[in-house]
């Protein structure tokens, strides 16, 4: 059993945590006083790593995440969470049934988290499996990640992440957003994700912003060598993202520019009939989106999978299935 903890620096010289046997978080959220079981602050050249297991015990507090009905709504924490922490290594490590999100990134610089397990149920709330936030040059690789959220989330000033070799689901799928909410209009720039499998996921790969929104940019960004088993929405632009709001049917009023987007070598099968599903804003349309080898076949007997796109300027390529979008 391990209560909250933040071991911050600075440190001088290279850290290395070694985590062995199964770590336990309390059960009870009342204990926690942060956002945080485990945490790190302000280190550099830190790494973090061993066989060991990090156990959130999430399901005894799961139910405290609905915010919008639970008016003593408590801060479920993250299991791991890096603050302002430079060129540094997460390794080896496996995350069950977080509270919140497993492995929490802000403002951190030149990270590489590789050979990761995260596990958490599918209908577990807000259980993001990586979620990166104001940082850079972010490397992800050789990961195994099922969860009930994303399996991995990049918001607003997330920049120059590579992602590859990552399985994901069950989950939401590797998302990019939500995008303009607030003040938080830091551009989100230099994204790959590349050689990535997705199964029984609500999502593939999303771009999502909020809508209405404040400005801000999304560019530069490359989805490639993807395959989808049995995905709800393997490729999707959403620019109408307000999860509680009242239904409009209107066009989205997003401010958030979406432009030089990827979608390469992406193929597979979608448990909806909308296997392609770029909406973006009417204010500020999507620029410059390329679609090249796509090969999505709807599972359903005998019916063919559709794509829908508005406000899109863009090019297509190769292979189109399903084609008429660009």
């Amino acid at each position: 059993m391990l209560h909250s903890i933040t071991f911050s620096g600075p440190c001088l010289g290279e850290m290395t945590f070694f985590i062995r046997g199964t770590l336990k978080a309390p059960t009870i959220p009342a204990l926690f006083f942060t956002d945080t079981w485990i945490g790190f602050h302000s280190v550099d050249n830190l790494t973090v790593t061993g066989s060991g297991y990090l156990d959130g015990q999430g399901a005894s507090a799961w139910h405290y995440n609905d915010c919008f009905k639970n008016s003593q709504c408590l801060p479920l924490p993250s299991s791991l969470r890096f603050d302002f922490i430079r060129n540094s290594k997460i390794q080896y490590l496996s995350s069950i049934n977080s509270k919140k999100v497993h492995i929490n990134l802000f403002a951190c610089n030149n990270i590489d988290i590789s050979y990761v397990r995260v596990s958490a149920p599918e209908n577990s709330p807000n259980t993001d499996g990586i979620h990166i936030g104001a940082s850079t040059n972010i490397k992800i690789s050789r990961a195994s990640i099922g969860t009930g959220d994303d399996c991995i989330s990049m918001v607003s000033g997330s920049q120059n992440i590579d992602i590859s070799e990552v399985i994901c689901g069950p989950g939401h799928g590797i998302s990019i957003g939500s995008l303009g909410k607030g003040s938080q209009n830091q551009n989100v720039m230099g994204i790959s994700v590349r050689n990535a499998t997705f199964w029984n996921t609500e999502n593939g790969v999303r771009i999502k912003t909020w809508s209405p929104s404040w400005s801000s940019l999304a560019s530069n960004i490359s989805f490639q060598n993807i395959i989808m088993k049995n995905v709800g929405n393997p490729i999707i632009i959403d620019q109408k993202y307000c999860p509680h709001c009242p239904p409009s049917g209107g066009e989205s009023v997003s401010k958030v520019q979406i432009r030089d987007v990827e979608f390469n070598d992406i193929s597979g099968t979608s448990s909806s009939k909308v296997a392609l599903s770029l909406q973006c804003s009417k204010l500020v349309p999507c620029q410059n989106v390329k679609l090249v080898d796509i090969d999505l076949a709807y599972k359903g007997l005998g019916v063919l999978a559709i794509a829908s796109c508005s406000n899109v300027i863009g090019t297509s390529y190769g292979i189109q299935n399903p084609g008429g979008c660009l």
